[in-house]
């Protein structure tokens, strides 16, 4: 069939009739349905409400616009809009934040089969703990800003830094997670981590410990598992890791409470793709990591971590490869 045939209306198409086509649903709702309510696979099918994806990470938004003001919304701010703007922002985030947090207490105490009290209570006290740690967290951010600057001779000035660097945007996203999780809120925290991660590639659990003036240059690959701590000015570059070590088949019953993933002390520089792993090993202050390490070990402070230059071989007439 051509395409003269089909602009002369001469195409003839076969009707094909319902009876004559076998219906794969009935059969596979079935078996989907009997897999779902079964319990062998998981899913939601409960009379409780969950957390909202989208709600979250329009929170994580309105976040980003509370705390850098002027940069992430279409209102011109002056100094005697700021207050409105703020206070504005604030309430509706204060309201949106307790409902995803009474999902997620709700859904936490149907799946642990807990009563479920002051629901609604506690997940506005919850809201308002959030809110008014923002100072605090806004305060560590700046300093985050400060070490971007001083690390990065490409970054421009902090209006660049906060528009455009991943690193920042993916700190902020963990020091909101963090407080969250500090304050015992559920499954809230990693979706925003993951949020974060899909936007980034940059991975930091909402359980790790994080302290000032926090730098991660471009950022991609980079991993901070949920027991690592990292003390004040640290800086680290793309693909690193700070991980566990091989862990068993059920390492997710047992090892689920135990530190398995390093402590970096303060001023320690990780380059790129440089991998850190296990709960005992310690980075001393000062120290410098450099590119492709593979540590499994602690090392004191002020230590120098490299790999052997490696030997080049050129394929060609000389050796400048010309």
């Amino acid at each position: 069939m051509g395409k003269q045939d089909v602009l002369s209306g001469s195409c003839k198409t076969e009707t094909v009739t319902a009876e004559r086509v076998r219906n794969p649903i009935p059969e596979a709702v079935t078996a989907l349905a009997a897999g779902f309510k079964g319990g062998r696979w998981a899913s939601h099918i409960e009379p409780v409400p969950i957390p909202s994806k989208e709600e979250v990470i329009g929170l994580v938004e309105q976040a980003q616009r509370i705390l850098f003001p002027g940069f992430f919304s279409p209102d011109i701010l002056r100094p005697e809009n700021l207050e409105y703007h703020l206070g504005q922002q604030l309430s509706l985030f204060y309201e949106h934040l307790a409902n995803q947090i009474s999902s997620a207490i709700r859904h936490d105490c149907f799946r642990h089969n807990q009563a479920c009290t002051l629901c609604n209570e506690r997940s506005y006290e919850m809201a308002a703990a959030l809110i008014e740690g923002l100072p605090a967290i806004r305060n560590l951010l700046e300093t985050d800003i400060e070490a971007t600057l001083t690390g990065d001779p490409a970054a421009a000035n902090s209006d660049e830094v906060i528009f455009s660097y991943p690193g920042l945007f993916a700190t902020m996203v963990y020091r909101l997670a963090h407080r969250l999780h500090e304050l015992e809120v559920p499954l809230i925290p990693r979706i925003m981590s993951e949020h974060a991660y899909h936007r980034t590639a940059i991975d930091i659990n909402p359980e790790a410990t994080i302290g000032s003036h926090f730098f991660i240059d471009h950022g991609s690959g980079v991993v901070v598992g949920a027991t690592t701590t990292i003390g004040d000015r640290v800086r680290l570059y793309q693909g690193v890791t700070l991980g566990a070590l091989s862990l068993p088949r059920d390492a997710g019953v047992r090892l689920r409470n135990v530190k398995r993933h390093p402590t970096i002390e303060d001023d320690v520089i990780i380059y790129a793709n440089a991998t850190i792993l296990g709960g005992e090993t310690v980075v001393g202050a000062r120290s410098i990591i450099g590119g492709n390490v593979w540590l499994t070990e602690s090392i004191g402070p002020d230590t120098r971590v490299m790999l052997e230059q490696p030997r080049l071989v050129y394929f060609g007439r000389d050796e400048g490869g010309k």
